[in-house]
């Protein structure tokens, strides 16, 4: 008889930053690797919280550079797993530019894989995610590309690596 997998919802992740000079070009936008690192350690905290275990990030999906972030903006990014497999989970990703007067601008948007896994580094199975209503339309989304990653799978699979 197998173990029945228990059900929990998921937590949004918030985590604030302040944009220096040093994470920028000489034009004063934010470097877009400074900017996923900070969205990878955010969705690493939620996909952690959610399978109590350790994590790793698997895949980056779908990232959108949708507006510029530039120095000395404060930045919100937001993350909270919207679709589980059986060891992975998928989180949603925003970043928001605080616009210094009570509002957010969406700048960047993505969807991360991350895999759980134990002390011995095995993957470990994941709870079953509770979708709450708001939650559905970026579970629909991270199912659609959770597809289209496994196709490109297969696609570079059949690529010649050779040298």
């Amino acid at each position: 008889m197998s173990e029945q997998r228990r059900v929990k919802k998921a937590e949004e992740m918030v985590n604030w930053n302040l944009v220096f000079p040093n994470q920028a070009n000489p034009a004063g936008n934010m470097f877009g690797g400074d900017v996923l690192a900070i969205m990878d350690t955010t969705a690493a905290m939620a996909a952690k919280r959610f399978s109590e275990n350790q994590v790793s990030t698997v895949t980056v999906e779908a990232v959108h550079f949708a507006k510029p972030i530039m120095v000395g903006d404060n930045i919100k990014t937001t993350a909270k797993v919207v679709a589980v497999g059986n060891t992975s989970m998928i989180v949603k990703c925003d970043v928001y530019r605080d616009d210094q007067k009570g509002g957010l601008l969406k700048c960047v948007s993505a969807f991360l894989t991350f895999v759980a896994f134990d002390y011995q580094r095995h993957p470990t199975q994941v709870p079953e995610l509770e979708l709450t209503q708001e939650d559905k339309e970026a579970h629909q989304m991270a199912l659609i590309i959770k597809q289209s990653a496994k196709q490109r799978e297969v696609e570079f699979g059949q690529l010649d690596t050779t040298p």
